[in-house]
């Protein structure tokens, strides 16, 4: 009767608990507070500005019928076997670029097409280098990082030159059932200094949001419920119970043996 009592007072904890866990709390969904807003307004999309180790394509085009006077202001670019881009400029810890036969050329802070610009007033004053040349420039290594409770955590690579919070979290694998869709942290680092914002991505305001469009090397933190924090706990709990069921039966077990 003893053994008895004692596995009643052990397993009834473990059932209170488990009910407990059953109460669910729902979690907001995407857009949640979203209506229709057709018609209402165009979108601003802000261009790009260059940051210190941001990696470019800068391609020279000019009116010149010799290919070899072009390919003098060009550095070759190439795709290694794992998809990463190699060769271009690389923007120092001075925010400047080194081009050949142009010499330093202060890039942070600037749009592509305003860093386009200054190299092509380069390429023609005071002395004219090429003739009508045409300056195309690319980012070779756009990415934003997602961690906490998202599919899968890590760099993502971004396809275009535009990424939305949105694409940025379905490309992680989405939010997690732990995870909080109306609190995400978002770290960036603008003109040397960081900032942290916050996110909701179930808020009529979202939209709106400086943090709805994304920047390269953009952080993201999705972070937990508070539902994953009590499961965790529970299944300690759980995990010390069935312990310390097994040790009552063999000592119940080895017991019973001596007894007889």
């Amino acid at each position: 009767m003893k053994i008895l009592r004692l596995l009643f007072l052990l397993v009834f904890p473990l059932y209170i608990i488990s009910c407990g866990s059953q109460r669910k709390v729902p979690q907001p969904y995407y857009l949640d507070r979203i209506t229709d807003t057709t018609g209402q307004g165009e979108l601003a999309i802000q261009e790009l500005k260059i940051q210190k180790n941001d990696h470019l394509s800068i391609q020279v085009y000019s009116a010149s019928t010799v290919p070899e006077v072009d390919r003098l202001y060009n550095l070759p670019v190439s795709e290694s076997a794992g998809g990463t881009a190699t060769g271009g400029f690389l923007v120092d810890a001075k925010g400047n670029i080194e081009y050949p036969r142009l010499g330093t050329i202060h890039a942070e802070g600037l749009t592509k097409h305003e860093l386009a610009e200054q190299i092509r007033k380069k390429l023609t004053e005071p002395v004219e280098l090429l003739k009508d040349p045409t300056v195309i420039i690319r980012f070779l290594n756009l990415k934003v990082t997602v961690l906490g409770q998202v599919g899968r955590e890590g760099v993502v690579t971004i396809p275009g030159e535009k990424v939305t919070i949105l694409e940025a979290v379905g490309l992680a694998g989405g939010v997690t059932d732990y995870g909080r869709k109306d609190k995400i942290k978002i770290i960036r680092e603008t003109d040397g200094k960081r900032q942290i914002g916050e996110v909701n991505l179930s808020s009529d305001s979202l939209f709106q949001s400086p943090y709805y469009y994304l920047v390269q090397n953009d952080v993201l933190i999705v972070e937990p419920t508070k539902k994953k924090a009590r499961d965790a706990e529970q299944s300690i709990v759980a995990q010390r119970i069935s312990f310390a069921l097994t040790l009552v039966t063999v000592a119940a077990t080895l017991f019973n043996i001596f007894k007889n």
